[in-house]
């Protein structure tokens, strides 16, 4: 063995004698975090109006065990290192005021303004769950005391020997460098979204930490930030769709101002979800016509075999777009070719199909007579032409005839059991306004079952070879891949009589996701 090669084993076991000391500094601090993806953001104020970044805020963090409690660090003019949102306080110019100053206005709960080693004391004083996340802000003034500013941080956390408890955080790329060349054991995450995670890996930042419309924009970041071993924080979170979104998709931290929501928000979906994992989704966090990777189009006046007066047309900004984080499906009164109305019907074939698995589509429905919005699936074997309708079967998992308002109707065709025959496997009921409000509509599909659900909520159950029905592809053809469909139909057998008072008519989808248990 070469004396170069000696000597490269000789750091690599230093590397890791000094990674092992680390962690083993961690056992003997008595720091295990809490298990929870939990980071609340300016700590937990909210439920308690509490001021934000106050030391209140973080204690009360702490004694929810959540993950996680983030703050802001800026740097007065005398160079005193203060937790602070804002570039102002009181209407001061924090990096122009001296912390004297500063101090002398009190914190809406009577705290003054904290320091930062007074802050990172209090959150490590009998913390054995939660994290320090703290996100350095750049100066205003300069580059040089942006840097001096991360170099003070990282110094203060070392002489309060806190370094287990803290993760640095900045929308400035260069602090976060600055940080891994002080400290190279340092955790830092990157806020502010324009870098890939394959970008983060070769300039060793340990976490993409990107608000959850670049996630959403970026959907491929996620799986590659897993592949890449880049820890995954997305913020600042708080509506209800877009914390089980960020669940679904296995986000290590979620940083929001309803913590005790995001709680809540883990322990149901932890008891509807157990076992499923999230493999195909759009979010619709974008602009235009809807994403061709995932979407295509039936075309056509022809009816569809229920005598329905729409032509459905394909790439339409009139009849389906993407606009303001919802997808668009827009009915009008309007001629093409031998039809005196225009609407889209969206399908996933050729992009997407499944076996089993748990689907849920949140939607809002239109109002009028003559609408026929629909939410249903049909089996590649259809398209490919090995099989007919309804031999090939169709499950729909949501439809509504604008002349029975609110009326929800699930079904399930196949040969035997269809609604030519009127036997087919049905449930239908009145549910609290569908038209003004959204409303989440889904199945879970095994090869025993289909569950039919609405906001959660069973809504009907169809169960392969109840009272002594066929089990074969005549009775249950429900054992194959079927792609997913979203239209808007006018008029037809079940549709009715038009209102042309009601056009433009819209269906409107805040996202469509599709779970299946992975072996």
């Amino acid at each position: 063995m070469n004396n170069l090669k000696r000597k490269n084993i000789i750091i690599l076991i230093l590397i890791l004698l000094l990674a092992c000391n680390s962690h083993k500094s961690d056992s003997k601090q008595g720091v295990v975090f809490s298990y929870n993806n939990i980071i609340a953001h300016r700590g937990a104020w909210k439920t308690n109006n509490l001021p934000q970044n106050s030391i209140a805020s973080l204690k009360n963090a702490i004694a929810l065990k959540f993950r996680g409690s983030e703050f802001d660090v800026r740097m007065t003019v005398d160079d005193s290192l203060i937790v602070n949102h804002d570039s102002d306080y009181n209407n001061l110019i924090i990096e122009e005021t001296t912390y004297a100053d500063l101090a002398d206005f009190k914190l809406s709960n009577g705290e003054k303004l904290p320091t930062l080693r007074e802050y990172i004391l209090a959150g490590i004083e009998n913390n054995y769950t939660t994290q320090l996340i703290c996100e350095i802000k750049p100066s205003d003034l300069s580059k040089e005391r942006s840097l001096l500013i991360a170099t003070k941080v990282v110094q203060l956390v070392e002489d309060l020997k806190a370094q287990n408890w803290v993760i640095y955080i900045s929308f400035d790329y260069d602090i976060l460098k600055k940080i891994k060349e002080l400290n190279p054991f340092a955790s830092t995450q990157y806020l502010e979204g324009d870098k890939s995670p394959e970008e983060l890996k070769k300039d060793y930042i340990d976490g993409a930490d990107y608000e959850f419309t670049v996630f959403k924009s970026h959907t491929e970041w996620i799986e590659s930030a897993k592949n890449n071993n880049i820890t995954l924080n997305t913020w600042t979170v708080n509506d209800v769709s877009d914390l089980d979104w960020a669940i679904a998709n296995n986000f290590d931290f979620i940083t929001t101002n309803e913590p005790e929501l995001l709680k809540e928000r883990n322990k149901l979906r932890s008891k509807l979800y157990k076992g499923y994992h999230l493999i195909w989704s759009d979010e619709f966090e974008y602009s235009g016509l809807p994403d061709s990777t995932k979407w295509s189009y039936d075309v056509g006046g022809h009816g569809w075999e229920n005598n329905e007066q729409q032509f459905y047309l394909e790439k339409s900004l009139e009849n389906s777009f993407v606009k303001d984080g919802m997808l668009h499906i827009v009915a009008l009164k309007k001629e093409h070719e031998n039809s005196q109305y225009t609407s889209a019907r969206l399908i996933t074939y050729q992009k997407f199909s499944l076996q089993y698995g748990k689907i849920e589509v949140m939607a809002k429905l239109p109002i009028g007579k003559g609408t026929w919005p629909a939410i249903c699936m049909l089996p590649e074997s259809l398209l490919k032409k090995n099989e007919k309708w309804p031999l090939c079967g169709e499950i729909d998992i949501m439809q509504h005839v604008g002349k029975a308002p609110n009326v929800i109707h699930t079904s399930l065709h196949s040969e035997l059991y269809n609604f030519f025959k009127n036997n087919q496997y049905t449930h239908f009921s009145k549910l609290p306004d569908v038209i003004n409000s959204f409303h989440l509509y889904g199945i879970e599909w095994t090869s025993k079952s289909i569950k039919f659900f609405v906001d959660n909520n069973l809504f009907y159950e169809a169960v392969k070879g109840e009272n002594g029905k066929e089990t074969t592809n005549q009775g249950w053809p429900f054992d194959k891949p079927y792609f997913l469909i979203l239209n808007l139909a006018i008029g037809g057998n079940w549709g009715g009589k038009i209102d042309d008072s009601i056009f433009p008519a819209e269906m409107q989808i805040a996202y469509v996701r599709v779970y299946q248990k992975l072996n």
